[in-house]
């Protein structure tokens, strides 16, 4: 949403620099079988754009040279949609390599899908599962009617195969996003709330929740803007600022890459054009090493006080 990138310039935010590389966050593709609110890549069963083959290859030859990076985390759309994703999990997995894959849970039922929670588990993949909340009603607003319930079979067959049982060791994390212009609830609270409501009705269990701020970016800054909500959700988010987050952002030591292969400090400056190095606005992961990085300035502007409002917010949860 390039029309609200004027809006989120800044001069506020505090200068910081990158720390050692230690996780690879790639974008696999804009293509997914849902179009959620709060999305803020635009996906959807619409989208077209998907990493080719030249530049998965050069996801695992980044990889294979820079062997201090101990995590490759895959988003989208929906990841598994792309059809290289496969290839990229197992040659990821044999160099060792950590490999989470941010599902949206409805993709498992999807026709030519129905192998995927297997083959997560055979590669032992984390997934890292969306679920904006335990109740049906909020869950199909936000994403869709029927999604819910899809979401809670899916979990069930996740269940059946290992994941989320605090004994082994196939995790299985839950994602909450707020539904408005609000900051999440406490992390650890939620996640109790969570976990007794879905074990309680549905018999599901997972591991960890982790609660993650929206972005006033793409759709979700879209319909900002639309319910002139945008000026007074960034006035929310810098009023809530907490300096000490700052040692916490996941930019220091995690590097986004696009679907072109084009390297960001995350994946929210991803989405915003703001590339990895001013001064070249589109550098690919082919030309960087992971040394090259260290102790660079990291591009900031106004979106990012989502990521330092109160508990602080990452792809990991709260900080």
């Amino acid at each position: 949403m390039h029309a609200t990138l004027p809006l989120l310039v800044s001069t506020e935010f505090p200068p910081i620099r990158r720390a050692r590389l230690e996780t690879l966050q790639v974008n696999l593709g804009y293509r997914c079988n849902q179009s959620c609110v709060h999305c803020h890549v635009n996906a959807g069963p619409r989208r077209t754009e998907e990493m080719s083959a030249d530049n998965i290859d050069a996801i695992i030859a980044f990889l294979g040279a820079n062997r201090e990076i101990r995590t490759l985390d895959l988003t989208g759309g929906a990841p598994e949609m792309n059809p290289h994703f496969k290839r990229l999990v197992r040659a990821t997995r044999a160099l060792g390599v950590r490999v989470i894959d941010r599902c949206n849970l409805t993709i498992l039922e999807e026709p030519g899908f129905e192998d995927m929670a297997a083959f997560l588990a055979e590669h032992q993949v984390e997934i890292v599962a969306s679920l904006p909340c335990y109740q049906e009603d909020n869950v199909d607003r936000q994403r869709g009617k029927g999604t819910f319930d899809a979401s809670i079979r899916a979990l069930h067959r996740l269940n059946a195969l290992g994941y989320g049982d605090t004994t082994g060791s196939l995790l299985l994390n839950l994602v909450y996003n707020p539904q408005g212009p609000v900051l999440p609830p406490p992390q650890e609270s939620l996640e109790e709330a969570y976990k007794a409501h879905l074990a309680d009705e549905f018999d599901v269990r997972f591991n960890n929740l982790f609660t993650i701020t929206n972005m006033p970016i793409q759709r979700f800054g879209s319909t900002l803007i639309s319910k002139g909500q945008f000026e007074t959700y960034m006035s929310l988010l810098k009023s809530a600022y907490q300096h000490n987050n700052l040692d916490g952002v996941m930019c220091r030591n995690l590097l986004s890459i696009d679907w072109q292969g084009f390297a960001y400090d995350c994946d929210f400056n991803q989405q915003l054009g703001l590339g990895v190095i001013a001064e070249r606005p589109r550098v690919h992961l082919s030309d960087l090493s992971a040394a090259s990085l260290e102790g660079r300035p990291i591009r900031v502007a106004d979106h990012c006080f989502g990521c330092t409002a109160g508990q602080g917010s990452s792809c990991g949860g709260a900080l």
